[in-house]
């Protein structure tokens, strides 16, 4: 490769486009490996083949159909990992129906606002877990689903919605069960589903995600069959996937790193999806790996921190671990080498994007030289493009910080129905602006300095808290760390460190900043340090920073 001059690349490597649905793309895995195992789900006692599964999504499909919903209706689904919430990804996808994700740890007020946000007809939802009562809130507020027939839901606080799916056997007033849908197709049903097999088109919007909501109400990212399928593809093709892998997928299934990285690179390449708990689980999660002879394991760095500290890590065996995608946060650079070597995942590759570029769009590659796999999140993904930008959106040089900006297949359609959030975050040619400030070297490696949100200004001197974290990882006591700004009268700005101490291990605040003096610059070493047993943090594991600086700015102004 001829060295860049400028922070800009193109990537014309791998496979062409799959440009075809979801629903074909199984298909034709189903057709290739029938008796090869597709779907694990130990906690529910599911083993089925590729045939199997095939016939289970079907089923469902041709239920869904029976109900009425069809292309272009929109579907939501509030659960925790299980086999059911598999089935309606694909199933859904077989009919048209764009599948909304509803994050499983929301509750009332923000399941109101993205129910009606997309104004979906139906919902699919556990009954219940651990303290969320799904079912119970949903009939607070929908309380006409206590006199209601099933499907014939009128609600006021949600008018769009028409019938609730509940998972599990138990019988509820107003509401289908998941079993009974996947009963109710017809020899029509089945015909019709035929029929939209070639109907459906590979750039119709089948996926709507949520992003978080830091800063506002959460935005629809509307995503079709081309952006996520081939996403997918992708990201399994750099960790040479095939037929022969066995994927763990700890994360949840709601977010992309779940069900585009995790299961729809699986039927993609006819890879085994294993899920070992319902949610994050690192006992249940290694446990998974060793039984199913796992040869891929997924995970943000705080669940492989914690797999990797569970006090029964070491009577596990690994050696069928090769790769997977660590991912969702910043990757730290001991936990990297501990992965490759403690779990035998010495193909490990290190993943980077946003809900809306479905998600990834930068990734290592297991050849690639060690330092390159800690320090950068790899290289534009086959067929993107990616430049990194100025204030005024000039391309910089290489080596200088500036905003990334990524175009291509994987750009979503757009938020749903907001035209305006919309226009902020994609320009006129079709650039995504990622809101990170990334440096891109001679060789296409994106390094993440920071969020633009994140970066703070201390007396007029820009830092950005990735650095210090990094740096800090180092120190042997300290097992995780999080820095960011606080308001300072002075300086605008102060460096404040929230730290996780290893287990056996004591530290206190000013040890930290002696670490630091001599070998930082000053104005980076932290004013503040705090120690902490964990962050706060969304269900997909990404750190809520914002949270720790109110929760900072509150104890600063108490004195």
């Amino acid at each position: 490769m001829t060295p860049l001059d400028r922070s800009y690349v193109c990537s014309t490597d791998g496979a062409p486009l799959l440009f075809e649905t979801i629903g074909q793309c199984l298909d034709r895995t189903i057709s290739r490996w029938p008796d090869r195992e597709a779907l694990i789900v130990p906690f529910q006692d599911i083993r089925w083949t590729w045939r199997e599964f095939g016939e289970q999504v079907d089923a469902l499909a041709t239920g869904l159909l029976a109900l009425g919903f069809g292309p272009g209706d929109r579907i939501g689904i509030w659960s925790p990992n299980s086999y059911e919430w598999v089935l309606t990804q694909f199933a859904t996808a077989k009919i048209g129906v764009i599948m909304v994700c509803i994050n499983p740890a929301y509750r009332l007020s923000e399941l109101e606002y993205a129910l009606n946000k997309v104004e979906c007809r139906a919902i699919i939802t556990a009954d219940r877990f651990k303290t969320s009562e799904y079912l119970a809130m949903l009939q607070e507020l929908a309380p006409e689903l206590a006199s209601c027939e099933p499907g014939a839901l009128s609600a006021a606080r949600l008018p769009h919605l028409r019938a609730v799916i509940r998972m599990g056997e138990e019988k509820s007033p107003g509401t289908f069960n998941f079993s009974d849908v996947m009963g109710r197709g017809t020899n029509a049903d089945t015909e019709r589903l035929q029929a939209l097999a070639t109907e459906l088109q590979p750039d119709d919007a089948i996926n709507i995600q949520f992003t978080s909501g830091t800063t506002g109400s959460p935005k629809g990212a509307t995503l079709t069959h081309c952006n996520i399928l081939n996403n997918g593809w992708f990201v399994g093709e750099i960790q040479q996937f095939t037929e022969a892998d066995r994927l763990c997928i700890p994360v949840p299934l709601y977010h992309c790193f779940g069900m585009v990285m995790g299961t729809l690179n699986c039927i993609a390449h006819g890879a085994a999806m294993i899920l070992p708990a319902p949610v994050f689980d690192p006992l249940a999660t290694l446990e998974a790996a060793q039984s199913e002879r796992c040869t891929a394991l997924y995970g943000v760095p705080t669940m492989f921190i914690a797999e990797l500290d569970h006090p029964e890590f070491g009577r596990f065996k690994l050696d069928s671990l090769r790769t997977g995608v660590m991912a969702g946060a910043p990757c730290p650079v001991e936990v990297m080498k501990r992965v490759i070597d403690r779990m035998h995942m010495k193909d490990v590759t290190i993943c980077y994007g946003m809900t809306e570029t479905s998600p990834v769009s930068f990734q290592t590659t297991p050849a690639d030289p060690l330092d390159k796999r800690v320090e950068t999140v790899g290289r534009i993904l086959p067929r993107l493009e990616c430049k990194i930008v100025d204030t005024e959106g000039r391309i910089v040089p290489i080596g200088e910080p500036g905003e990334l900006c990524t175009r291509g297949y994987s750009v979503m359609l757009g938020y749903w129905n907001d035209e305006e959030k919309t226009d902020e975050a994609i320009d006129t040619a079709r650039w995504m602006h990622t809101g990170d400030i990334a440096t891109m070297d001679d060789e296409g490696y994106v390094r993440i300095v920071g969020r633009i949100k994140d970066m703070l200004i201390r007396g007029g001197e820009n830092i950005y808290p990735r650095e210090i974290e990094e740096f800090l990882y180092r120190h042997p006591a300290i097992q995780d760390v999080q820095v960011f700004g606080v308001p300072d009268e002075r300086y605008g700005e102060e460096v404040c460190a929230w730290i996780c101490i290893k287990q056996g291990e004591t530290l206190a605040a000013q040890d930290v900043i002696e670490f630091c003096k001599g070998q930082i610059a000053h104005y980076k070493v932290p004013r503040y340090v705090r120690f902490v047993e964990s962050f706060p943090m969304t269900v997909t594991g990404k750190i809520q920073k914002f949270v720790m600086r109110e929760s900072m700015i509150e104890e600063l102004s108490r004195g």
